[in-house]
């Protein structure tokens, strides 16, 4: 075989070297693609419960079970719908089943919390309508609090636009989720975690240290404790379709072992604002603690918490904080350690207040201007 020119090999092999150069440049000049990031909590729970929604909407269509719905929501404050759904037929039992575990799951709570949805009426002001046979639409609670319509589900799948600030006068049955059995099993996973981390200092670090505390308050007799006897908040951030806040304040210090610690305090009397409540519940116990002073940085849990990943941003910003032999404010940083993604819908911040010492007694404000407590000192004493 002839071979080929030497012109012709060496234009040949510009011509492959300008080609494999142009798409060496085309692949760097294609952006860079981003992991898809894993879905919110929230909107892990959103979906969860408008799923839900749509399920007992469509489920109303069945007179006898509509009927039976209709008396329990009359009949009670919350109806746990996936218990009841176990006589409605057909799949709806599994369907709620499933966003029960899916819920579950999203805020880091173990299957045994049990159902977590729960269906109740909307408004007051929907029972006439309900009670005289219009049948109900149903709609997801909202996470957000800035959300200024709801979708609403009739029982042949259509979806009704509402405004999330005034209540329909048609009748709306709202999934949520049952806060208060949500929150207290969520605190408990938010203490047990903390504890993982090693903030908490109830259990001192070491069993000397344990074994001195006792002795400690053995000799006194008991320990001295901050007590709330009122507190009122003057915007608890929900919505009608939200229904009642469930409110908890985490109260920040430095133990006993001189670790920063943190004790959720759950306040499940906390439903509604603009109320005054009088429930002398005791917030600090000043045994567990190094000084005397502590924060308190009240929370609005608007269901979609993921109490894991909580536990886990307030401890990765709070564990680097040292003991410097003196009292140092620490709700700047409970703040600052929550990721800003969150404070789009949950959790809410409600209040904060600074140095609270053990003689406080009378009302202090919160830094807020949200809320105010009257508190007193409080002596335990020991049998």
């Amino acid at each position: 075989m002839r071979p080929r020119p030497p012109r012709r090999r060496g234009l040949g092999a510009v011509a492959a070297s300008l080609v494999a150069l142009c798409a060496a440049q085309s692949l760097v000049a294609l952006p860079a693609t981003a992991a898809p990031k894993p879905p919110t909590t929230s909107s892990v729970v959103s979906t969860a419960e408008d799923h839900a929604a749509r399920a007992i909407a469509g489920s109303l269509t069945d007179s006898a079970w509509r009927a039976r719905v209709k008396e329990a929501a009359l009949g009670s404050r919350e109806v746990a719908v996936t218990a009841l759904a176990d006589k409605a037929g057909g799949t709806l039992e599994s369907d709620l089943a499933a966003a029960d575990r899916r819920i579950a799951a999203a805020k880091g709570l173990d299957a045994g919390v049990g159902s977590l949805l729960r269906l109740r009426l909307g408004d007051g002001s929907m029972r006439a309508a309900l009670a005289a046979g219009t049948t109900p639409w149903v709609a997801a609670a909202t996470s957000d609090d800035d959300a200024t319509t709801v979708t609403a589900y009739d029982s042949r799948g259509r979806a009704h636009t509402l405004d999330a600030r005034t209540a329909p006068a048609h009748p709306v049955y709202v999934v949520d989720i049952d806060g208060s059995k949500a929150l207290a099993a969520g605190l408990g996973v938010l203490n047990d975690e903390l504890a993982r981390y090693g903030m908490d200092s109830a259990a001192p670090a070491s069993r000397k240290a344990s074994e001195a505390l006792s002795r400690a308050s053995a000799a006194a007799g008991g320990f001295w404790t901050t007590r709330i006897t009122s507190v009122e908040l003057s915007d608890d951030e929900e919505p009608w379709i939200k229904g009642d806040a469930e409110i908890y304040t985490l109260v920040t210090g430095f133990g006993q072992d001189g670790t920063v610690r943190v004790d959720p305090v759950d306040m499940p009397y906390l439903d509604n604002d603009g109320t005054v409540y009088r429930p002398n519940q005791i917030l600090v116990n000043w045994s567990l603690y190094k000084y005397n002073l502590a924060d308190a940085v009240m929370m609005e849990d608007d269901g979609s918490t993921n109490y894991r990943d909580l536990a886990k941003a307030i401890a990765t910003a709070l564990l680097t904080i040292a003991d410097q032999g003196t009292y140092i404010p620490l709700v700047n940083a409970v703040l600052d350690a929550i990721p800003d993604d969150w404070w789009t819908d949950d959790p809410d911040y409600v209040d904060s207040w600074y140095t609270l010492a053990q003689s406080d007694n009378g009302t202090r404000y919160g830094a807020r201007g949200n809320g105010w407590m009257t508190v007193e000192p409080y002596f335990v004493q020991e049998f």
